[in-house]
Parts: structure tokens; sequence; C-alpha cells
């Protein structure tokens, strides 16, 4: 048996991912979403998120 010694391409990388805050007038939500991708999202409460200085 001959051993594959191909190289591994490099994987393409072609995500798009924003944030934003959704305010549906109860609850402000913090959510993240890879655009690029159907269904790709996380939500949670805008007060539970960290804030910028705290992700320095």
């Amino acid at each position: 048996m001959t051993p594959d010694a191909t190289a591994a391409a490099a994987p393409v990388v072609a995500d798009d991912i924003m944030a934003s805050v959704d305010d549906d007038g109860s609850v402000e939500r913090f959510v993240i979403a890879d655009i690029s991708r159907d269904d790709a999202w996380v939500a949670m409460a805008l007060d539970g998120a960290a804030s910028l200085p705290d992700w320095r």
C-alpha cells in the first residue's frame, strides 16, 4: 500500500459574522450571526453580555 502524501489544501473562509442589539420593545438581546449561513446565530439578554471594555 502506498501512502497518499498529497498536501491538504488551505480551507476557504467566506463567513460574514455580525453582531447587533435587537430591541423588540420588551427585551433587548445581543445577537451574533453568520449571515453567510442559514440558522447560524446565537442571542442572549443584553444585560448578560460583556461590554466592550470587559472584552479588552
